[in-house]
């Protein structure tokens, strides 16, 4: 049995001097932005941060003839830029995107682009009334592992998919002390987010029931958040299973196993950087070697699918409408972690912690 070809490697946009970024917000994210950009040879012609030093910083280092700004509005008003990457924090993000849209920019935001799935609704909806593009940064769909799963979903090779179980183990207290610290659900949101959306395209076309969670925190621990977390998210007929241990673990791991009707797709190995996958079938079982990690790999991705969905004028993979089902699921999960009880996606219409 040979391995299958998988498409499942990042593509960049067929013109990409067509294309003219400007990038709001500077901090430590913004480097794999500009990298994805540069990788391409897209140029980034404005970038914006309250800290101007950091808006500097980072034209020094990826692209030095690019205008920089402290008020982020002074980038809108350029007429060649034709989209804004936004990579500021979700809690003054909502703003932001309106303004770049109301000036007629498309727009890739970071994940999650919103805390409220109405707020998420009006901003796709005005989207789509200026004919504009809505994207979200959810880089972890070309990470390696993902990438080629969804790839081998799409192209059939599992048949209709049963379940999916994804379980991380890894040390997360590298947070201690930082705002991310403080925040009420760490891991099944900034950080599960990713898992939630690699669940609901896995089970594209398929509607999520209920979903069931846990946050718990480990014995002894001294950091706010807990930090061990679970979630089953029930399709129906269908089951996805999510294990997080971020607790102070000696040995980084992760598993993936997806089961089909016609197949099953498993692996296994240091997080977030699986070097393989095993396919079996009945014609029986084949190692999938995997090229490429999540940093870049998923940056460029991203980018590359919504620079693209604007060339051939449809909406991206990673749209804003599409998004939103993630949202759904992930802030089902927060509820449900929170009251002990299965809470149904789109019920819980907040993700504010």
């Amino acid at each position: 049995m040979r391995p299958p070809k998988l498409d499942y490697l990042p593509r960049g946009p067929r013109f990409p001097k067509r294309h003219k970024l400007g990038l709001i917000g500077c901090g430590g994210i913004a480097q794999y932005h500009l990298r994805a950009a540069k990788s391409f040879g897209v140029e980034v012609v404005a970038l914006a941060d309250v800290n101007l030093d950091a808006a500097k910083a980072r034209r020094d280092e990826f692209f030095p003839k690019a205008s920089v700004h402290a008020d982020h509005r002074e980038l809108l008003a350029r007429d060649d830029i034709t989209t804004v990457e936004i990579a500021t924090h979700t809690a003054i993000r909502t703003p932001q995107i309106l303004e770049a849209l109301r000036a007629g920019k498309n727009v890739l935001s970071q994940k999650p682009f919103t805390f409220d799935l109405a707020e998420g609704r009006r901003m796709a909806a005005l989207a789509a009334r200026k004919g504009l593009r809505l994207g979200v940064n959810q880089n972890g769909r070309w990470a390696p592992q993902f990438s080629a799963l969804l790839a081998a979903v799409r192209g059939g090779l599992l048949g209709d998919i049963h379940t999916l179980d994804m379980v991380m183990e890894w040390d997360h207290t590298w947070t201690r002390g930082s705002k991310f610290a403080e925040l009420h659900h760490l891991i099944l949101s900034d950080f599960a987010i990713h898992w939630f959306d690699i669940a609901a395209t896995v089970f594209a076309g398929r509607t999520a029931r209920s979903v069931f969670a846990n946050a718990v925190k480990a014995p002894g621990q001294d950091m706010k958040p807990p930090m061990l977390a679970n979630a089953v998210v029930n399709f129906g007929d269908g089951l996805a299973t999510l294990g997080f241990s971020a607790y102070q673990s000696f040995a980084p791991h992760e598993y993936l196993c997806c089961v089909g009707s016609k197949g099953t797709l498993r692996g296994a190995g240091n997080l977030c950087n699986l070097t393989e996958l095993e396919l079996t079938t009945k014609k029986g079982t084949v190692k999938i070697p995997l090229e490429g990690k999540w940093f870049p790999d998923g940056f460029r991705g991203t980018l590359g699918e919504f620079l693209r969905s604007i060339e051939e004028d449809r909406e991206p993979t990673i749209s804003a409408r599409n998004n939103l089902r993630s949202l759904e699921i992930c802030f089902a999960a927060l509820a449900s972690a929170d009251t002990g009880k299965p809470v149904k996606p789109g019920q819980a219409r907040t993700g504010r912690l």
